[in-house]
């Protein structure tokens, strides 16, 4: 998407004859086929399909212009395809969460993303809004982090089935230092009183040493382009580091 598009339901049709041109549109048919790339093998359009499929109900021209824009793109990285070294560090993998506090208009609910990329390609992904509003950045970041923890045991699960364990702690890279601390301390922070204890969950796993939450400056954060439009050379720079290779 092009950087700082906001997309908005007051965008849909205003006029008769807007109506009819977005009535002759594949918008939904378009947004379902971009739907089943971003799930199976293009984690960076994750994003943007998930903005888009937000108004497959009553699409506008902005939005059918955000889909043909988005269409382009994926003709321009046709060759590109996901890549694994099939070298594992000491650790089996690694994830990558985030989130944009606030960033859709319609209901100010947040973003938020995870990626995990074993063998340095990505695996496992996600970019979806949270299901309710938060109050501030820390909170959203939190939440991305709670997710990102669950898709953490999850893999462990499949790994150990697989034959593949470890005794180290599974890094969580976050780049929101308070969300950071939240992790190791949610009962401390007073932004975080109002949320459900259930969040609570991922400072037991940190206890047990099973995540190890560390902080990742913005400019290295994988998971932006799982929350946000970004500039082309964000956009390279964490294709690469999902291994989306030509």
């Amino acid at each position: 998407m092009q950087p700082g598009l906001k997309l908005s339901k007051f965008m849909c049709s205003q006029t008769p004859e807007e109506a009819q041109k977005m009535k002759n549109a594949p918008y939904l048919n378009a947004v379902g086929s971009l739907q089943y790339l971003a799930t199976i093998t293009c984690p960076d359009i994750a994003y943007a399909v998930s903005c888009l499929a937000r108004f497959n109900s009553m699409p506008g021209p902005k939005h059918w212009a955000a889909v043909k824009h988005l269409l382009h793109y994926c003709k321009g990285t046709i060759d590109y395809k996901l890549q694994y070294s099939g070298q594992l560090s000491t650790e089996l993998f690694t994830t990558f969460c985030d989130a944009s506090h606030g960033d859709c208009l319609d209901t100010g609910q947040s973003t938020g993303g995870y990626l995990t990329t074993p063998g340095g390609g990505a695996i496992g992904w996600s970019s979806k809004l949270q299901s309710f509003v938060t109050l501030s950045t820390t909170e959203a970041e939190y939440i991305a982090a709670v997710e990102a923890g669950k898709e953490i045991l999850w893999m462990h699960n499949i790994l150990e089935k697989m034959g593949y364990t470890s005794k180290l702690p599974s890094p969580l890279r976050i780049d929101n230092q308070s969300a950071l601390s939240v992790t190791k301390n949610p009962e401390h922070h007073g932004q975080m009183k109002q949320l459900d204890l259930s969040f609570f969950w991922l400072k037991d796993v940190v206890d047990n040493k099973q995540i190890l939450p560390s902080h990742i400056a913005g400019a290295e954060q994988v998971a932006d382009l799982l929350t946000k439009a970004l500039h082309l050379s964000k956009i390279q720079f964490c294709r690469q580091r999902m291994g989306i290779i030509a």
